[in-house]
Formats: C-alpha cells, structure tokens, sequence
C-alpha cells in the first residue's frame, strides 16, 4: 500500500464506491492485493477521507496493550482491532502480536536510530563477528524474499512489463532495502520466473527523460473531459473533443496518456434487448429501408422501438424515436406498462417539434403497437409512409438498437444500485438523453453532436 499516493487511494475508492469497479480489477489497475485494497475501502467507509490526512504517528506503550488484549484475551478479530484503532494497515497490529510473544509477552517500545558508540563496543569480538554474520545472513534472506514479491506484482497484469516498469521498481527497492543495484538484480535474474532486466538497460532507462514532462496541461485536460463526461468517453472520443477545441493531438497519444493516469472507460456489458413482438395483429408493411439507415436531411427517415428496463421487481418501457439523418432523439415517452397511449403521445409530441412530415418514412419492428389501426392511420393521416423489419430480424432496426446500447452501456448496466426507485430512473433517463442530444458528440456525425449537426445540415440547404 505504500507505493499509493493519497490521491490514488480516493481514485480507488471512488471507483469501488460509485462506479462499481471490482477489486481485482483496481488491483490489476494499480498493482496491489486485492486484499489490501479492502481493507483500505473498509478504513475509509468508518472513518471517512480524512483519515487519509493522518500523518505517520508513533504508538505508546498503552496503546499497543489494549489492541493486544483485545485481540488475545477478548478473541477480536486482528483486522477488525485495526480498522477501529485507525492503523493505516492490518500488518502494524500482527507485527505488534509478534514482537509481544518474541519479547516475552511484554510491550517495548524499540527506540529508532543508532546507539551511542559506548553500547557499539563489544565485549568478546569472536562472539560479535558470529552475530553480525548471521544478522547479515538473515538480512539478505529478507531482502531477497521481498524484492521477488514486489516484482512478482508485476506480473498481475496480463501483458509482459516492460523496462521502465521494473526499473521503477528496482529504484524503489534501492530505496527501502538500501542495497546495492547489483544486488537486486542478481536476485531478479537468477529467478527464471521474474522479468529479466540488465544492468545497462537499468541506466539506460533512468537517463531518459520522462517525455510526458511537458504534457502535463493536455493531461490536465484529458481528466477534465474523462469527468465532465461521467467516465463515458473512451480515447477516440476524447481525441475529437481535444481536436474540437483546436488541441492538435494523435488518439495514440491520448490512449498512452490516459492508460498512464489510470483513465478507464466504462466497460461494455450486453443484456437480453425486450421484444415487442406478439404474432402478427394487423397488416404487415414492407421493408422500405432495407438497412440503408442513414438519410442526406433530417426528417426524412425516422426509427423507434421499445426497451424496458427491469428495477426492484418492476419494469420501466422507454419508446423513442430516432432521426436518421442527425441521430437525434426527436421525442420519447417514458411508461409502467407497454400500452399503445405511450406511442400515441410520442407521435404527437414529435409533430409537435416537427410538423413537416411530408414523404417521411417511419421504420419500426412488427410489434403489436406499430401494426394496430390507430397507429397506422395517424401516419397515413400526416403523410408518412410506414416501413417495418422483417420477422425476427432485429438488425433491420439497428440504428434504434444502436442507441439502446450506448444508453444501457452508459448509465444503466452497472448503475442499476444507484436508484432506489422508477421515479429516479426516469430522471436518469430523461437527464441521458438531454446530454445524449447536446453534448454527447459521435464520430458518424463529424464529431458534433445530433443538434449541433442538425443545425449545420439545416445552415448548408438554406
């Protein structure tokens, strides 16, 4: 745990805490146990952030007494002893266990430093040149034992780690053993399961200068936007956002940067889709689309479906509609049950927004909504053409399906905790689609969002 900065331990907790990321997996992110890793998120939900701040302390006498009784004669758990006492690791208290038994079932406090050059002489020479070899025997013991532990961390990750990874290490364990480089890389090479690394390479690697030195403000940046954004941009889509703002910058350096500050998307997670379908009720209309979703003008090919969502025991249907030229969601209905009000109203409400609608064609799967009489006579009424997929081909509607991914994707699979109740996961969604509409920009598009690319369509055909 010591090689985690202050703030690497609030990014680890606010990612377990409210972005549901799994302890192997920080641990795989930032190299430590998971085990370690619990223990941290449990010190920090009983005593909050602040303890963080508490800086190294030395413990009393007293103190280490009462975790020990606690322990030994009130049968506490180790772990638990710690996490109330506030240790910034369970190891501190199984160390003290330790020493208490060694010493004799007494506390001492051992002082820290050398002691005086008097206490240094010795009384017999042969007996001392016998201690000081074997202190040294087990000295190196211990120091070999840990420097294969902390490589082997390296190895948690599923690529090969590369030289500048282990040389960081290497240095680290120079610093805290306080031996030589030769001798942590003898240990290193001699073991056939550890990453090999040279002595030249070594140097080579600390002569180098770091070459994100000067990309500390584009990093800065990069963070702002992997926020502003609820973790749901990915490299590419930073990329454009950078370029947007006049940042002149390769999508291979910003995966490199990201991967550096430990910037991980949202992962992809797929679930069954709902199906309206229930046989056929009414007239099935041809495929007037035939896969060719995207249109020159907006409103001229539109797409929705149905999606229900699953909270609690009860379910919650979205029916949208999409533009096939802006990729806009030009109205939605939110609804407990799937009845045919919902489409109803998302019709009215589209034509509301737009009401020229003339050589429109309006595409959809066979579901028992989209084949009733009513349905279909309010398209033929405001001269829309009605065009349907083919049974049990859901492709056909793959733009509509499209979109039901990236919102699922990125605030549903994996948030479903965050809402006790349909009442907030209708906020959620309404407050999705708003960005989704405004600010969330896509690479079919130029990289502007769908209002942004509507208004400059409708700016080139004035």
């Amino acid at each position: 745990m010591s090689k985690l900065s202050k703030q690497d331990k609030i990014d680890i907790y606010n990612n377990w805490k409210h972005y549901h990321k799994s302890l192997s997996q920080l641990g795989r992110e930032y190299r430590v146990r998971p085990d370690n890793l619990y223990y941290l998120i449990r010190l920090i939900d009983l005593h909050g952030l602040e303890i963080l701040n508490k800086s190294y302390s030395s413990y009393s006498v007293e103190f280490k007494k009462t975790a020990i009784k606690r322990i030994l004669i009130n049968d506490e758990p180790a772990n638990q002893v710690s996490l109330d006492l506030g240790l910034p690791s369970s190891g501190m208290i199984y160390n003290w266990l330790r020493k208490y038994k060694e010493d004799g079932y007494n506390v001492i406090n051992h002082k820290k430093g050398r002691p005086h050059h008097e206490k240094q002489r010795p009384t017999n020479q042969r007996t001392t040149k016998t201690s000081k070899r074997l202190k040294t025997r087990e000295s190196q013991a211990y120091c070999r034992k840990r420097i294969c532990k902390k490589i082997e961390r390296l190895s948690f990750q599923k690529k090969k780690p590369k030289a500048p990874e282990i040389a960081q290490v290497v240095t680290e364990l120079r610093q805290e053993l306080h031996v030589t480089v030769n001798f942590i890389l003898n240990v290193i090479n001699s073991n056939p399961d550890l990453p090999h690394l040279s002595k030249s390479n070594y140097y080579y690697v600390l002569k180098q200068n770091d070459k994100d030195s000067k990309n500390h403000q584009i990093m800065k940046r990069i963070k702002e936007i992997f926020e502003e954004h609820k973790h749901r941009y990915g490299y590419r889509r930073i990329t454009a956002q950078l370029h947007i703002e006049g940042i002149k910058i390769n999508h291979k350096k910003v995966k490199r940067l990201m991967k550096k500050m430990h910037l991980f998307g949202i992962a992809i997670r797929r679930r069954k889709r709902y199906s309206s379908y229930r046989g056929t009720v009414g007239e099935i209309k041809p495929n007037l689309i035939c896969r060719n979703f995207l249109a020159i003008l907006p409103d001229r090919k539109w797409y929705s479906d149905i999606t229900e969502f699953h909270l609690n025991g009860e379910k919650l249907y979205l029916s949208p509609i999409m533009d096939g030229c802006t990729h806009e969601i030009i109205s939605y209905t939110l609804s407990r049950r799937p009845v045919l009000e919902q489409v109803m109203t998302m019709l009215d409400l589209a034509y509301k927004a737009h009401p020229a609608l003339n050589g429109l064609i309006f595409h959809t799967d066979q579901g028992w909504q989209y084949q009733h009489s009513t349905f279909q006579k309010w398209l033929t009424d405001h001269g829309i053409e009605q065009s349907m997929s083919r049974k049990g081909n859901s492709l056909d509607d793959g733009l509509m399906e499209g979109f039901f991914g990236i919102l699922k994707r990125e605030m549903w699979y994996g948030f479903e905790k965050n809402f006790k109740n349909l009442d907030e996961l209708e906020d959620a969604i309404k407050e999705y689609i708003y960005y989704y509409n405004n600010f969330r920009i896509k690479s079919s598009i130029k990289n502007h969002t769908p209002i942004q690319y509507r208004n400059m369509v409708l700016n080139q055909t004035v």
